[in-house]
């Protein structure tokens, strides 16, 4: 099941039966029923009331507010089933380093891994000698995690050949569309906002199978813990960015999304998404989501949402048996 996304500033959530409306003032732009809703996701200024609220929670549908540019705010959430034995055991594998830094190395490597077969996909008919050039450096990259002894010389590796990876990315544009380098604080051109957005929505995708999969988000391998940092959930995200790297490439390179849907804003925010720029991007990533795929664990084809889900439960196999034997998603 998809989730429903509310984009239209101002929009409020009502509930009609067993039916989510969503109203403007008097006017309704669109409903859904509740069977078909897996999760709302509210960007900006949206309103919910307390009905729905309640709805929403008694039926385990969770509530994701993000700010209108797409930055993750919070969660609204049912209570949870209680797995403390379980986050015993990740609380306890997470505070030892060797087992930390080996989850971590299979994290990055299943990150670098998607991202040099996207640039080869990309590749095959340019032959574009520096996008070739970034392929080596990610193979080799791979090569390197594996004789690094802490987690900082893991970060090394990972960000020099994230910087490689994305220094090919303008030869895979086009023309019109300017990209030097990935930015993030904040997203100085369109194709830095657009990937900003996305990895908001795989974020958010990676939050809910973490918890749908009984483990704590907050305490993760890879990413340092911190104050409402969803750390683990990072970490599985990690080896899917791919997937919203191609979505973007798609919109961009395919004209579905333009760069005059973009406008200048203020120094917080250089560069604005337009709606129909939101919308177009959320349906070809829910698309791309819905997409089946061959699962090698179980040697069965499932949508890319479901094998993200798998992952979430093949970490928790790793934490009971206390073993950090993860095998990342490899795309082909």
């Amino acid at each position: 099941m998809p989730p429903l996304y509310v984009i239209e500033q101002g929009a409020r959530l009502h509930q009609d039966g067993r039916r989510l409306l969503v109203r403007k003032e008097d006017e309704e732009l669109s409903s859904a029923p509740l069977v078909n809703v897996s999760e709302v996701v509210l960007m900006g200024n949206i309103g919910l009331t307390t009905p729905v609220i309640k709805l929403l929670l008694g039926e385990n549908i969770d509530v994701v507010f993000l700010t209108e540019d797409g930055n993750y705010c919070g969660r609204l959430t049912g209570p949870a089933t209680p797995h403390v034995l379980l986050r015993r055991k990740q609380y306890a594998v997470q505070a030892d380093a060797a087992f930390g830094l080996q989850m971590a190395q299979r994290v990055v490597q299943g990150k670098l891994a998607n991202a040099r077969v996207l640039l080869q996909r990309h590749n095959r008919e340019r032959g574009d000698e520096v996008v070739g050039q970034a392929v080596d450096a990610l193979a080799e990259a791979i090569q390197r995690t594996e004789r690094t002894t802490v987690l900082n010389a893991l970060l090394g590796v990972e960000g020099a050949a994230t910087a490689a990876y994305f220094g090919a990315w303008k030869r895979l544009l086009k023309p019109t569309w300017r990209f030097e380098k990935r930015l993030r604080r904040p997203p100085p051109d369109p194709i830095n906002v657009l990937l900003s957005f996305g990895y908001t929505l795989l974020a958010r995708t990676a939050h809910g199978a973490i918890e749908a999969a009984g483990l704590d988000p907050y305490a993760g391998f890879l990413h340092a813990v911190e104050y409402n940092r969803p750390s683990l959930a990072l970490d599985l995200m990690e080896e899917f960015r791919a997937v919203v790297d191609g979505v973007v490439l798609w919109c961009v390179n395919s004209g579905q999304v333009t760069p005059e849907e973009f406008t200048p804003g203020d120094a917080a925010r250089p560069v604005v998404m337009g709606v129909k720029a939101k919308r177009t991007f959320i349906l070809a990533y829910e698309r791309r989501m819905d997409e089946t795929i061959l699962y090698p664990r179980l040697n069965e084809r499932l949508s890319v949402r479901r094998c993200m889900q798998q992952q979430a439960r093949a970490v928790v196999e790793c934490i009971q048996r206390g073993a950090p034997e993860y095998a990342p998603m490899y795309f082909r």
